[in-house]
């Protein structure tokens, strides 16, 4: 079932550790099919070298695996929860990429002080605690996520959405190198934020004039 979306999840979740945004088995990218709902997600606990798109797993908006010969992540409750509660995200990522989630250990946002910061909806936010595994995070993801690509989560980690498991993980690697450099800045000084028009311009200018035409 879902051949392309499977090799597509496949394929996404290896940018994960390609960008250094997760270590060993941790983190993951999945995907909706938009016509069935059903959505693909990466196996717990499973090595990224040894993955394969037959591996992804294929699970319905309750849980219910509906193929696969793995267990499926332990965050599809998460992602599911975002799933039903928002129709418009089609891909979810998660990662605990390093400095990104230095800003979560500390319950802050990142700043919006970088154009690129545009791309994720300006400043990303940080929502509570909350226990790995189930809905809860997804509602801190949902509560937060409103005109945002990316959220943190309190000693925990980053979240992305977007229109597919491709846009998920752009903004995963968007949000750690944005981190980064805020961090960086953080060291020599006050970085100087973006005011909503300047990101609302650069907003339309990625959404418009950015990339190359979809066939």
């Amino acid at each position: 079932m879902l051949e392309e979306l499977r090799r597509d999840v496949w394929k996404y979740n290896l940018e994960l550790p390609k960008y250094g945004l997760v270590v060993m088995t941790s983190g993951n990218i999945s995907g909706r099919d938009p016509e069935t709902g059903l959505v693909v997600i990466k196996p717990t606990g499973y090595s990224y070298e040894e993955m394969t798109p037959d591996d992804m797993v294929i699970v319905d908006l309750d849980g219910n695996v509906v193929e696969g010969h793995l267990k499926p992540s332990t965050d599809t409750a998460t992602h599911l929860y975002v799933y039903r509660h928002r129709p418009d995200v089609m891909g979810i990522g998660h990662t605990h990429s390093t400095y990104a989630s230095s800003f979560a250990a500390l319950g802050k946002p990142i700043p919006a002080v970088l154009t690129a910061s545009a791309m994720l909806g300006g400043e990303v936010p940080c929502g509570g605690y909350a226990s790995i595994g189930g809905e809860e995070i997804g509602a801190e993801i949902v509560k937060h996520a409103v005109g945002k690509r990316a959220v943190l989560l309190q000693n925990h980690g980053v979240f992305t959405i977007g229109d597919s498991a491709r846009q998920a993980a752009k903004m995963a690697v968007e949000v750690e190198e944005i981190a980064k450099i805020v961090h960086l800045a953080m060291l020599k000084g006050q970085p100087i934020p973006l005011t909503q028009e300047q990101l609302n311009d650069t907003g339309d200018m990625y959404r418009t004039i950015y990339g190359q035409p979809k066939a």
